[in-house]
């Protein structure tokens, strides 16, 4: 079956539909996008076509561009990426022309496009060369070009288009920011023409067609006294929306991520040029980006690696196990956040706590939230009055009878975990999981308290639940594959990425940020400026510097869980510089935001304000202080030796998680494609060699582990080593 099929129907209207055999969701190839051009062609050619409307034949219009063939094309080099990009310039400049006469601007044919849903990336700009847009009523559809958020940007006319269209100010946040927007929200914006009942959207798009004039086929930019809305690069109001445009992508990328850049660049060097020009100026910049190492590994675990584990990669073999009741004990923060985010996937959800008060605040978390989805216009009355019927709240563990997944939240106390345990796999039967949500606490120990250890298994979610993506699930010694499947499974109905990590002391991701927060608190200890240490964090992407961090965490966790480590390892426990430090902010009774004072200054009204000067007066500033780089590379190999360390003891079993769990957990540089893949970006040898002289300087903690040394000697990657999803252990 072809990619394209076209019909022309007895009013003369060729009608091409997008439909790609065996995907879901339609996605661009070259062999597609050849197809494509030749009806396009043929319909233009024939004297009895009035016109075209490309549409779709699935419930979405595209979903973007088949990596496969931006692989392909990288793989080419420079020359074939540029020429691969205008191959799709010239396809899409032909719609967009419609067989025109260039001088007189008529004897085209009006070419209009129909997304019956969700639109994205090539799936826009192929769109936007029509000459006009209509969009059925869908409030689920998505619409916009979110290239941006996986490395690269708009390389098919999206950028030049909708500049041109919309000017920079209005098209910045859909370009830099790869904002998405429901068709309503689409029209009002600008990227669309029209929205119309589902039913109507072929008939109302032919109907245009027929009706369309020869001015309807001419774009803005194509007509001989075309302006860019709110001016060029040398008008004086486009000078100034420049200006701030470089300003805030520098202010939010701090230049690490390199596609912002290009687009702007793309945008401000096309903004000079007659359009075919800027077409060709986006192509070069496009392909710059291509070949830049971020692009390729920001594409592979934020696109590849993320949607294989969400589909299941790492999932064992085993029937499905779809949550249809799920029992939550605690109320708090967590346990409230999760029976949220379950009752919004359609869940019945059984929320308990030992007072009915505390279970009724817990279920007022849900409404609460519902409640600014009302007001934002993102949730009907109807809507949040179905989600919150499906949360019972009450202290009375004999209504967890029937529920197939227990999700345990209650205070990280072994003792306190274990009453829980007991009670509510009495009172649920045989037949349930048992999950704890614990950051710290290993699963083996909790499972003791269970009478059924291979039912038992670790379900740590992020806060704030109905907003952090990453769930890590944790494996215990005797945890079974239908317990491991059935928290999958659960993750997914939900719609988070989940990581499936081995049991040990922090999992995986509190392992590797935990070194973070200590090394930066190390270096303020050592007299290195404070303002030196979060601003080094942030220009090498981390989105919070170490001290910012444990403000937001609170630095009596950070005391809590740092005794109970020390209990635990005794004599080999190496934090006591980086306890010093904290115990006396403690004792100050800087516990951080949640008390308005820690590591920074707050105002009255809990805003954060400056670092706190105190810092100075007790740790001193070094008269000499280190270089920008030193200090980066002290927060980076402080968490990337610990992400080797988990993937060489078998903690970590797949760098595919690895990565997307290092990005989408504690924000670890996104630019750089998760630990492992920035590794391979600096190459194992230089790392080593860097390690070396860490450690010479600042002890054992960064010394180079067994395989990161043998991986140098050989000349190897991670991702060339264990390729993707190959087991490390």
């Amino acid at each position: 079956m072809s990619d394209f099929t076209s019909v022309t129907g007895a009013d003369g209207v060729a009608v091409i539909t997008w439909d790609v055999a065996g995907k879901s969701m339609n996605v661009m190839s070259t062999a597609g996008f050849a197809l494509l051009s030749d009806l396009v062609d043929q319909a233009l050619a024939d004297p009895g076509v009035k016109g075209i409307v490309i549409t779709s034949g699935k419930k979405d219009f595209a979903g973007g561009m088949d990596l496969n063939v931006i692989a392909q094309m990288r793989a080419g080099g420079a020359q074939a990426i540029f020429d691969g990009v205008m191959m799709m310039h010239k396809v899409l400049r032909k719609i967009e022309l419609a067989g025109m006469d260039p001088k007189t601007k008529k004897g085209g044919k009006p070419i209009a496009a129909a997304l019956p849903g969700t639109a994205l990336g090539i799936g826009l700009e192929l769109p936007l060369s029509t000459h006009r847009i209509f969009a059925a009523e869908n409030p689920k559809a998505k619409i916009g070009l979110p290239e941006i958020m996986v490395g690269i940007f708009p390389g098919a006319g999206g950028t030049t288009r909708l500049v041109r269209k919309m000017g920079a100010m209005m098209a910045a946040p859909f370009l830099l920011e790869g904002k998405l927007s429901d068709p309503k929200a689409a029209k009002g914006a600008g990227l669309i023409d029209e929205v119309v009942p589902a039913n109507e959207l072929l008939d109302r798009a032919k109907a245009w067609v027929l009706s369309a004039k020869d001015a309807d086929l001419v774009k803005p930019w194509d007509d001989k006294g075309y302006k860019m809305p709110g001016g060029n690069p040398y008008h004086p109001a486009g000078f100034m929306t420049f200006v701030g445009a470089s300003a805030m992508v520098h202010g939010k990328t701090m230049g690490v991520y390199p596609a912002a850049k290009a687009l702007l660049s793309a945008v401000y060097e096309g903004a000079m040029v007659p359009f075919d020009t800027a077409l060709k100026i986006e192509a070069r910049h496009f392909t710059s980006v291509l070949l830049n190492p971020s692009s390729s590994a920001m594409i592979r675990s934020l696109f590849i690696n993320k949607e294989a584990l969400e589909k299941g990669a790492n999932r064992p073999k085993v029937e499905d196990q779809a949550v249809r009741k799920l029992g939550v004990l605690g109320a708090g923060m967590m346990g409230a956040g999760i029976a949220y985010v379950a009752a919004q996937a359609g869940i019945e959800v059984v929320l308990i706590d030992a007072t009915q008060e505390s279970a009724d605040r817990g279920r007022k978390h849900s409404e609460d939230l519902l409640d600014k989805g009302v007001k934002r216009g993102k949730v009907t009355a109807e809507k949040k009055a179905e989600v919150l019927g499906r949360i019972t709240a009450t202290t009375d563990y004999a209504a967890l009878k029937g529920v197939d997944l227990i999700v345990e939240a209650v205070f990280e106390d072994p003792k306190v975990k274990a009453e829980v345990t007991k009670k509510a796999e009495e009172a649920a039967g045989e037949g349930a999981i048992f999950a704890t949500n614990t950051s710290t606490l290993p699963i083996t120990g909790l499972a003791h308290a269970s009478a059924r250890p291979e039912q038992f298994i670790g379900i740590h979610f992020f806060s704030p639940v109905d907003k952090m993506m990453l769930v890590e699930i944790i494996r215990g010694k005797e945890t079974g594959d239908v317990a491991v499947a059935k928290a999958l499974d659960f993750v997914r109905q939900i719609r988070k990425t989940p990581i499936v990590v081995n049991d040990a002391r922090f999992f995986y991701a509190n392992r590797c940020i935990i070194p973070y927060i200590n090394e930066g608190i190390r270096m303020v200890a050592e007299g290195v400026e404070p303002a030196l240490v979060e601003n080094a964090a942030k220009l090498v992407g981390m989105p919070l510097g170490p001290l910012q961090l444990v403000d937001e965490t609170s630095i009596d966790l950070g005391v809590k869980i740092a005794k109970a480590t020390k209990a635990a390892m005794g004599a080999d426990y190496p934090d006591e510089a980086v306890d010093k430090v904290l115990f006396w902010m403690a004792d100050q009774g800087r516990l951080g935001r949640k008390a308005n004072a820690g590591f920074y200054a707050y105002s009255d009204k809990g805003e954060r304000l400056e670092l706190w000067a105190g810092l100075d007066d007790k740790y001193p500033l070094d008269k000499v202080q280190p270089s920008l780089t030193d200090v980066q590379h002290r927060l980076l190999f402080a968490q990337v030796l610990e992400a080797v360390r988990a993937l060489e003891e078998g903690v970590l079993t797949d760098i595919r998680e690895g990565d997307v769990g290092a990005i989408l957990g504690w924000g670890f540089a996104p630019w750089s494609g998760g630990p492992f893949s920035w590794l391979d970006i600096l190459g194992a040898e230089r790392a080593v060699e860097i390690c070396r002289g860490l450690t010479a300087q600042f002890g054992p903690r960064f010394h180079a582990p067994k395989l990161l040394v043998e991986m140098a000697e050989k000349g190897e990657t991670f991702y060339g080593r264990f390729g993707q999803g190959a087991k490390a252990a």
